[in-house]
């Protein structure tokens, strides 16, 4: 198992309940523990949109570090934006559908806000990273096939581009992962700035 270069006895947590971003921060090759926290994002703040990913990605990594004395808590946010309107997770099959229906043939945004913080030194720091997607134009009878798999509820702008969901990216401008949720380059080049070094 490929081991990155990090400062002795350093913990690393990741503050988020997604699977997706766990699984992209275990190609590091960095040990680190997983605290999910409970911060409920609010979209609805006035703030432009990478503003917006940046502040709710260090509100969550916030909440989490002051369980913690001695760490690097990291944690991230991630939205679609759609003309202008922001585009969450889907709560209902009806969401999903009306999310869907909107970005069929067209392109979106994907916006991550991440934020790394040190409890010990108390230093900070928050970025925002963008994709561009494009979807295929889709008919009613495969939006409602994508939904029925079950896919699209819990994933920012109903679809997973890792998963099923591929099938109806035609194309993207940027970075993959953080279409996925978490922004691996960008993420791993700001650890640098805490003495964490991947490579």
């Amino acid at each position: 198992m490929w081991q990155a270069n990090m400062p002795e006895k350093r913990k690393i947590i990741l503050a988020s309940a997604s699977p997706r971003r766990k699984e992209i921060l275990e190609i590091t090759g960095l040990k680190f523990s997983v605290d999910a926290g409970d911060y409920e994002e609010d979209m609805d703040l006035a703030l432009k949109p990478r503003q917006l990913a940046r502040f709710l990605s260090y509100e969550k990594a916030r909440r989490i570090a002051v369980k913690y004395p001695d760490a690097l808590v990291i944690a991230a946010d991630t939205f679609i934006v759609f003309k202008g309107g922001l585009l969450g997770k889907p709560h209902t099959e009806k969401e999903a559908e009306r999310m869907l229906i909107l970005l069929s043939g067209k392109p979106h945004s994907v916006i991550t806000g991440f934020t790394i913080i040190d409890t010990d030194t108390k230093k900070k720091l928050s970025r925002s990273v963008e994709t561009k997607v494009y979807f295929r134009k889709m008919t009613l009878k495969e939006i409602g096939s994508y939904i029925r798999t079950g896919e699209p509820l819990d994933k920012a702008g109903a679809y997973a581009i890792q998963g099923i969901g591929a099938v109806i990216v035609r194309k993207i401008e940027g970075d993959y992962f953080n279409v996925m949720g978490l922004p691996l380059s960008s993420l791993t080049e700001a650890l640098k700035e805490f003495g964490v070094f991947v490579l």
